[in-house]
């Protein structure tokens, strides 16, 4: 009998032991606080997408026009091999994951069977007169498992109550209910501003919003003020070589912007506005025969570029180490190590209360690399102002680029350097930095130059890699095909 006693004695101290090593075990730090604002759900998630592929599609497909006047006869419109799954595929397997359809343009035609208008798809020979582009393009998209996002025109050339700001308004919102509750999820919704020089128009634009955020939980709303993604200010694919995501959405209206605030954006902000930029592979959007744009074959190049350029990451078992560490230096929660992991949800937090914050990575041998990838977890709001990287070169350390901003994701390249070791100073920032990830690549298509030739070391430009060697800055691209 006392052996059993004594047998569960030790048996319930073992088990206290247990329970009292497992608490102390799961004591963690707490992550910072935010710095807002901070991104929703909807708009983070666009921004993980990184990349849609814009279709301009319709009647003025067929009739050579960039803004249809909204009178060509419906018959028009005879796609006589349209292929919605061709599309979708080709917009996945070049790593894009949206596809964003002109689901009606300026002209007013419908490309889904609309019944709150004549103009449309249903009024065409194609398809008998059964045809849904729109339904046809969210189906390929969901099997190829990318999202569909939908443009839709604020101006109608075609529409008799145009002009008459409480029909067009109920119009238009009906229009877009039909849109928003019969293709399952759309995640992102197309606006601007345009309308005619000859018809006073007043469009209702905060109803507008309100109903699309009400049918569709997970849709971003683009427009040249948002409320959920910005135009960038140009349709060049360029975005300000400093960009910031914090925007004052009172600053700009829809249809009047002031491009060098919506290239830049606003480190004191009070919304989350991240700018998108759209760029044509055409002189325009719609495809004219007299032009040559640029071909499925440059697609393809573009994306086996960005393959061989991010397949091979040489800082990927790479050893680092900060000035601080929140929690104290052995805290791997917020450790260095954290911003070797291609992930947003862990990130490198330095101690609290620091004035100067250094990260130093070990390549582990000498490596020749012309590009960097930084990002900071936007989830927690984005908090660098300057920065720059220096690399240790014949026992001296010497920088090889400055920059300002780094939000989601900074791709910047600079003069080819051979280098083991290399630094990354935070020099100023609106709270402690936080690093999610640090990516040291080498792009082989771009214009090398060693730091002896005459090409400026400083850069503070975020560069997306673009084919035929091209520059262009950006934090975010939209092709359109």
């Amino acid at each position: 009998m006392s052996t059993t006693i004594a047998l569960l004695l030790v048996h319930l101290h073992l088990l206290l032991c247990g329970h009292g090593a497992a608490a102390v075990a799961a004591t963690a730090t707490p992550p910072p606080l935010p710095v807002l604002p901070v991104p929703s759900y909807a708009q983070l998630q666009w921004q993980l997408s990184e990349m849609a592929l814009f279709i301009h599609f319709g009647p003025n497909t067929f009739t050579d026009s960039e803004w249809g006047s909204g009178h060509a006869d419906p018959a028009v419109f005879a796609p006589s091999a349209l292929d919605a799954g061709q599309w979708a595929r080709v917009a996945a397997e070049g790593g894009f994951g949206r596809v964003v359809l002109t689901a009606k343009h300026h002209d007013g035609f419908c490309l889904w069977p609309s019944a709150l208008t004549d103009y449309s798809v249903a009024a065409s020979p194609w398809r008998g007169g059964a045809g849904d582009v729109v339904g046809e393009l969210s189906a390929a998209a969901r099997a190829e498992g990318i999202g569909l996002g939908l443009y839709l025109s604020p101006w109608d050339r075609h529409e008799p109550v145009y002009g008459d700001t409480v029909a067009y308004n109920e119009h238009y919102m009906g229009q877009m209910t039909e849109l928003l509750t019969r293709y399952g999820d759309v995640e992102e919704v197309w606006l601007d501003g345009a309308k005619g020089d000859d018809t006073y128009m007043d469009y209702m634009f905060d109803a507008w919003f309100a109903l699309i955020h009400q049918l569709q939980r997970r849709v971003v709303i683009f427009s040249d003020a948002g409320p959920d993604t910005r135009w960038v200010g140009d349709e060049a694919g360029i975005a300000g070589r400093t960009c910031w995501s914090p925007f004052n959405k009172t600053v700009v209206t829809i249809g009047h912007i002031i491009p060098e605030y919506s290239q830049s954006g606003d480190q004191f902000g009070e919304e989350w506005v991240p700018a998108e930029c759209d760029v044509s592979i055409r002189p325009g959007w719609f495809w004219h025969a007299s032009e040559k744009p640029k071909n499925m074959q440059v697609l393809q190049e573009f994306t086996e570029i960005r393959r061989t350029i991010f397949s091979h990451n040489f800082a990927a078992n790479a050893t680092g180490t900060a000035s601080s560490v929140r929690g104290g230096l052995e805290n791997l929660q917020f450790a260095p190590s954290n911003t070797l992991r291609d992930s947003i949800y862990s990130y490198w937090a330095p101690q609290e209360g620091q004035t100067s914050w250094e990260m130093l990575f070990d390549l582990g041998r000498s490596t020749s690399f012309n590009l960097l990838q930084l990002q900071e977890p936007i989830q927690m709001g984005q908090r660098v102002i300057e920065f720059h990287v220096d690399v240790l070169l014949g026992g001296l350390w010497q920088t090889i680029l400055e920059g300002t901003t780094i939000g989601y994701k900074r791709l910047l390249r600079f003069p080819a350097v051979d280098a083991r070791y290399l630094k990354l100073y935070v020099d100023s920032a609106r709270a402690d930095p936080l690093i999610a990830f640090v990516g040291v690549f080498m792009d082989p298509f771009s214009d090398a130059y060693g730091l002896d030739h005459e090409k400026p070391s400083h850069t503070n430009s975020s560069e997306v890699i673009m084919l035929r060697r091209g520059h262009a800055a950006g934090n975010r691209s939209t092709a359109t095909m």
